[in-house]
């Protein structure tokens, strides 16, 4: 199954896409299951929100239709020191959710706290030790680009191991 994370922002928008090898209830990232595909950054070079947004979307369908992913996870907004930087954020985050809407992908949300959780174990991690612990679980020596990148890795390992908790048998 091939997983894309996605950590949404009006500038640029974090990808990731991962496989997972194993069956539903494995332990994935203890066994080294996941398997990294692509990761990267999708890049708005418009002046106003609207440009923006219409040319994020339209980049992020053409990134869809070439991953192919199986499931989506995307980040919630969570943050309201700068309402209109939010606000502005929702709207590209919800934008994104259209497209993965009418594409009929399966979605997960995920907090910044939980991503974190599931990924550090510990929901107040900074965002280096987080690209740290993702770089272990993908067994990769460098993760070079923007953290959005290393972040919608990170939304795509939580849901690998959501799933891998959702499908787990009770014995």
């Amino acid at each position: 199954m091939k997983i894309l994370g996605i950590d949404p922002g009006t500038s640029r928008i974090g990808f990731g896409l991962i496989e997972t090898d194993g069956l539903p209830g494995q332990d994935l990232i203890g066994q080294g299951g996941l398997r990294l595909i692509s990761y990267g950054t999708i890049e708005a070079k418009e002046k106003t929100l609207l440009g923006k947004i219409g040319g994020a979307t339209a980049q992020f369908k053409k990134l869809i239709a070439e991953l192919k992913p199986d499931y989506a996870a995307i980040e919630k907004i969570f943050f309201a020191k700068n309402q209109k930087t939010a606000m502005a954020v929702a709207q590209a985050r919800g934008a994104l959710l259209s497209i993965l809407l009418e594409k009929e992908i399966p979605l997960m949300e995920f907090s910044p706290t939980e991503v974190k959780s599931q990924v550090a174990g510990y929901g107040l991690a900074d965002k280096k030790g987080v690209a740290k612990i993702v770089k272990m679980i993908l067994k990769l020596e460098e993760l070079p680009g923007y953290d959005d990148a290393s972040d919608a890795l990170a939304i795509a390992i939580a849901a690998a191991n959501q799933r891998r908790l959702l499908t787990r048998k009770i014995v």
